[in-house]
This record gives structure tokens, C-alpha cells and sequence, in this order.
């Protein structure tokens, strides 16, 4: 036993051939990783330098010293605070909004074998594959026509942009769940309902914790349809105020405080990635519990 043991943790001796196999593959990830990260680093020492600095290619000098007031200027002057806050607003309602429809659903199509099962699945696929530039006339008609506007139409739009493909991602994850648990709590008395929310979907949090942070990704760094559904300042999302910022940059000349307003945008999605990417891996690479 003991033997055994020290076998697997015997490390094997170093494959030159296999290495200079993948030799390729480990240049171009090094390529990739050093173009990102001076693309980072650059943005990042913009946002605390001036406009001459910037265009006299002098952002890592900080000659004038770190320009924290670009920062502030972004946040409050450019009305970042306020698209950030929009943005928030969409993306989490939009991700609760989502679950509550998708996750019951995928249950449904996953557990029960029903009439228009497999017709629905088919659906789900289906309006993945549209783009939404062949639908949004039709969508901006009929919200016309309804008189639904303001925040609640880009909330519901974003909801049911992505219930098909998180219904689908789901569906997997019950799948594998064993009939065992929902046996035994009907042996106990418990209802096909409470089953659901008590037992069964705290089993695929893993699926849900991945699915949600895409869902999050995706609400917060939309923009055609912010462009075409966000009627006012007032509810403008990150996206759609960069370009704003962008096209006031013509008259106002603050390019620090443009990259500013770009790290404070981004810094939400780079958090995410940075705390939970193994939530995000073990969502992506596991199947739930197999029965």
C-alpha cells in the first residue's frame, strides 16, 4: 500500500520531446499573455498621466506625478458613477430574472418526459443561433406598440437574451443528478416544488454560480441593444457612456480621464475573473453529482 503510494507520487522525469512538441503552443500563450498585459498596464498608467504625457508617449514617466483627479473627474464630471450604477442595476436584475425562469425549466425538461420536450430543447437551440441584429426592428415595433420603456424594457431584454443559452447550460447539470434524491423526498412527504428549491438546485450551485457570472459578463459589457433601448442619460449603461465619453473627448481634450473611466468599467469583470475563477472552471469542467 505504501508502495503504491509513493508511486503515484513519483513525479515523471522531464519528456524533452514532448516539451519541444508543445513548445508552439507554450509561445503563443506567452505572446498572448505579454501583448494583454502591456495593453493593461499601459491603460492603467494613462489613467494617471495628462494628455500631453499620453501623446508624447510618456505614460510610465509620471513626470507630473500620479494624476488621481482623473479618477475622480471620471467618476463624477463624465457621469461614470451614473453608468455604473445602470449597469449594476441590469446586470444584477438581469441575472436573478434569468435564473428564476431558466433554472425551473431546465429542471422540467431534464427530470420529466412530457409532450414537447424535445421540441422545446430544439427551440432553446434555436434562439441561440438568431443574431440580434434580425430581430431587433421587430423587438423595437413591439415594444413601441406596448408603450414599454425606460429601465424595465432593457432588464426584460436582457433577461430573455439570455435564457436560452443558460436553460441549455443548465440542462446538463440536472441531467446527472440522481433520481435517488428526489425518491426519497417523496417518501418523505415533500412536493415536487419544495423539492426543487430545497433539494435539487443547491446540488448544481457550481453550474449556477458559472452560469450567472457569464450572464453578469454579458449584461455589463452589452451595447447594441443599449444603443438602440437606452433613450436617455439617465439610463445609460457602461458601454453606450464610453462612447459618449469618447466623442466628448473631441471637445473637453481629458484623455486621462477617458482611460480612467476605462479601468473603472472594467475593473467589476476583472475582479470576477481574478476571485472566482475556480467557481468559474469547476462550473465549466463538472457534470453535477452522477447517479
Amino acid at each position: 500500500m505504501a508502495r503504491s503510494k509513493k508511486e503515484k507520487n513519483f513525479k515523471q522525469p522531464w519528456n524533452w520531446s514532448r516539451e519541444i512538441r508543445l513548445l508552439p503552443g507554450y509561445l503563443i500563450v506567452l505572446i498572448w499573455i505579454g501583448f494583454t498585459a502591456t495593453f493593461l498596464c499601459w491603460i492603467l498608467g494613462a489613467s494617471f498621466s495628462t494628455a500631453k504625457e499620453i501623446f508624447s508617449g510618456k505614460v510610465f514617466a509620471f513626470e507630473s506625478g500620479f494624476h488621481w483627479e482623473n479618477y475622480v473627474n471620471a467618476w463624477q464630471a463624465q457621469n461614470v458613477a451614473k453608468f455604473f450604477g445602470n449597469s449594476l442595476l441590469y446586470a444584477v436584475t438581469a441575472c436573478i430574472g434569468t435564473l428564476l425562469i431558466s433554472a425551473p425549466g431546465a429542471y422540467v425538461l431534464s427530470r420529466f418526459d412530457f409532450f414537447a420536450n424535445k421540441s422545446l430543447k430544439s427551440s432553446l437551440i434555436i434562439a441561440m443561433s438568431v443574431p440580434a441584429v434580425m430581430i431587433i426592428m421587430p423587438i423595437f415595433s413591439l415594444t413601441t406598440q406596448l408603450g414599454i420603456k425606460g429601465r424595465i424594457l432593457l432588464i426584460l431584454l436582457y433577461i430573455l437574451m439570455h435564457v436560452p443559452s443558460t436553460t441549455t447550460y443548465l440542462l446538463n447539470f440536472f441531467a446527472t443528478l440522481s433520481k435517488t434524491y428526489e425518491e426519497a423526498a417523496a417518501i418523505d412527504g415533500c412536493p415536487p416544488g419544495k423539492t426543487f428549491w430545497v433539494i435539487m438546485l443547491p446540488l448544481v450551485q457550481p453550474a449556477i454560480i458559472t452560469v450567472t457570472i457569464f450572464n453578469f459578463l454579458g449584461v455589463w459589457n452589452e451595447f447594441f441593444m443599449a444603443l438602440i433601448f437606452a433613450s436617455s442619460a439617465e439610463m445609460t449603461p457602461v458601454g453606450v457612456g464610453l462612447l459618449q465619453i469618447v466623442n466628448a473627448m473631441k471637445y473637453t481634450g481629458d484623455y486621462g480621464g477617458l482611460f480612467a473611466a476605462v479601468v473603472i468599467v472594467f475593473l467589476p469583470t476583472f475582479l470576477l475573473y481574478i476571485f472566482l475563477s475556480e467557481k468559474i472552471i469547476a462550473g465549466v469542467t463538472g457534470g453535477g453529482i452522477k447517479g
